[in-house]
């Protein structure tokens, strides 16, 4: 017990609904997976909703996401340096859902009808009609509890669409600002 006398910690549901009252931006965050083996078939893209996204540093310009511990996304951010964002927007609802789904073993088909392009400093997918674009250099990898802040260093920023507002997650739910 604290002087208080409140009880030391909190437990996962008390601490879900609190987070749950801050509204945060929603990203896809993007990686190519090489091949395993040069000789074998091409690698895959790989994608992950995330609303733990913040900007770090300006000088130099650094952003932030929290990945869950060994998710697909840890583990190759592990091993791969290169990744992206697309910060999302209020009519891509559809894509943060799908990229959002746990356990499954491969993303080729999630992408499949999404309008994507390469970036060109990392190679990760950017998905079209974001409303801004980040391919960044992983820093630094900081273990937290049950998830890995990855700080990553930005190599180039767009904003390709100005049209819309952003995706927002707030109680659970994908929202946009009215």
């Amino acid at each position: 017990m604290t002087a208080y006398g409140h009880p030391v910690g909190v437990s996962n549901d008390e601490f879900r609904a609190a987070m749950s009252r801050l509204a945060a931006g929603v990203v896809l965050v993007t990686a190519y997976e090489p091949p395993l083996d040069a000789e074998g078939p091409g690698g895959e893209d790989v994608g992950m909703t995330a609303t733990a996204f913040m900007s770090v540093s300006l000088d130099p310009p650094l952003v932030l996401v929290s990945l869950r511990e060994g998710s697909r996304m840890d583990d190759l951010l592990d091993e791969q340096p290169l990744w992206a964002v697309s910060v999302l927007s209020e009519s891509q609802r559809h894509i943060a859902g799908r990229f959002a789904m746990k356990g499954r073993i491969s993303d080729r088909l999630l992408f499949e009808d999404l309008p994507c392009t390469r970036g060109e400093a990392t190679g990760s997918l950017l998905v079209g009609g974001a409303l801004a674009t980040l391919e960044c250099r992983t820093e630094q990898r900081v273990r937290a509890g049950d998830h890995t802040l990855v700080i990553g260093r930005v190599l180039t920023a767009g904003v390709p669409s100005a049209d819309g507002g952003p995706l927002t997650y707030f109680k659970g739910r994908y929202r946009q600002l009215d």
